[in-house]
């Protein structure tokens, strides 16, 4: 099943219409009510820009999240680059029949890789990770009996750089998966949806454009951290320069 989360314009959509909703009932709830006297109005204002105080400091932890695993997935990719071309070099420590075998394995693995950070349509993830499995398969079942017969420090040197291959691999998929938090997008959207209630319920009438300042303003923040957030979707993505550099 698709997710919502993977399609930043449909967050920036949702968001802004729950908030554009939740000022004009604020709105409409104001104009039924008695006017607020003096010591009334500072407790309103004090609870608003708390609020929205709060609100501001939600967004930014989440920014530093959704960037901190962008960094994460772009230094994720540079490592599998690194130990795919160590390990390119190292198969000239087994015997030459397997080193060409892997060679040539090496770099169908690596063209699946690529295609692994290029495509966005996630029916074709499900083939290109089985080919990488079944490759990884054959790589090592290459590797493991000429490690069985050769039990030296040379030898193990190229072992070691296919458990590297191997491995960057299994933390590249952890960090595609490390997203943020449902929790923390529905703390958000309640505390924003709230803000925007309290702009509309406020003292002062407020026109249709100012009732839709902090509404618009916020949805582009969220569309913003769902962007970076997302691995596959939206526009801020994390390309395989390496990987293209390598191959």
């Amino acid at each position: 099943m698709s997710n919502p989360l993977d399609y930043p314009f449909v967050v920036f959509a949702i968001f802004l219409v729950a908030q554009w909703v939740a000022a004009y009932i604020g709105d409409f709830l104001g104009k039924k009510r008695r006017r607020l006297n003096q010591d009334e109005q500072k407790e309103f204002d004090t609870i608003h820009t708390a609020t929205l105080t709060l609100l501001a400091l939600i967004i930014g932890f989440t920014f530093a999240m959704a960037v901190t695993r962008y960094d994460q997935r772009k230094n994720y990719e540079e490592a599998e680059a690194n130990a795919i071309g160590t390990e390119y070099v190292r198969v000239d420590l087994l015997p030459v029949e397997d080193a060409a075998r892997v060679r040539q394995l090496l770099k169908r693995y690596l063209d699946q890789r690529i295609a692994f950070y290029e495509t966005r349509d996630e029916r074709q993830v499900g083939q290109i990770n089985a080919d990488t499995a079944r490759l990884q398969a054959e790589l090592w079942s290459v590797v493991l009996p000429a490690a069985s017969s050769r039990q030296n420090a040379v030898t193990a040197l190229a072992v070691s750089g296919m458990n590297d291959v191997l491995n960057s691999q299994s933390y590249t998929q952890a960090a595609w998966w490390n997203r943020i938090p449902l929790g923390a997008w529905g703390l958000m959207a309640a505390i924003a949806v709230a803000s925007s209630l309290l702009i509309g319920f406020g003292e002062r009438r407020k026109g249709m454009l100012l009732l839709s300042v902090l509404p618009v303003i916020v949805s582009i923040a969220f569309l913003l951290i769902a962007d970076i957030d997302s691995p596959r979707g939206g526009i801020i993505r994390v390309l395989p320069q390496n990987l293209i550099a390598l191959s």
